[in-house]
């Protein structure tokens, strides 16, 4: 494959994987678009990913996904990297777009407690979901706060559900920021 022409920047694996699902599902087949999306393990790699992957004569774009409480990290990395971000407008304006939370509250918002906690039991970890709750030190919790424990309590899981999550999406109920990083590459 040659060098892609745009570089997504995700802060990890989950992103990556919800990212290519939804854009599968939407008839996009990114490494042919010349898009390569690369997970940074951890939103505070970012000038180092910036500052390799950027347009300094390679001809390409660095766009980006991350989570809405970790824009300070953002504006610093580009910017270090030298990528100017507008103060006003901030990312968005670089093609960087956050999610609010994070990409599990945008997949949980989009699809509805119910579907997600549905799809979770016919992944077969509902009774590990169920015994979670149950749980002193989640007792009193939302629904909602109990299934993001759940997603962060084991390793690969984030990825797994964000897979299972992005696959059972209404699309017209796909989250924006995803959308928007996906018409950025294609731009």
């Amino acid at each position: 494959m040659s060098a892609p022409r745009v570089v997504v920047l995700v802060e990890g694996e989950s992103d990556r994987v919800a990212l290519r699902v939804l854009a599968g599902r939407l008839g996009r087949d990114l490494a042919a678009e010349g898009v390569a999306i690369l997970p940074m393990g951890g939103v505070t790699n970012i000038r180092a990913f910036a500052s390799e992957h950027g347009p300094q004569g390679l001809g390409r774009r660095v766009i980006g996904l991350y989570d809405i409480g970790e824009e300070r990290h953002v504006r610093r990395g580009l910017a270090a990297a030298g990528l100017l971000v507008d103060p006003v407008v901030g990312p968005v304006a670089q093609g960087f777009h956050a999610c609010d939370p994070d990409l599990e509250g945008e997949l949980l918002r989009a699809l509805g407690l119910d579907a997600a906690e549905a799809i979770v039991d016919r992944a077969g970890e509902g009774r590990s979901r169920r015994l979670l709750a149950q749980m002193p030190a989640q007792r009193g919790w939302s629904r909602e706060q109990l299934l993001r424990r759940f997603l962060g309590s084991q390793s690969g899981r984030k990825a797994r559900y964000a897979e299972l999550f992005t696959q059972a999406l209404d699309l017209d109920r796909a989250p924006r920021p995803l959308l928007d990083v996906l018409r950025e590459g294609a731009a």
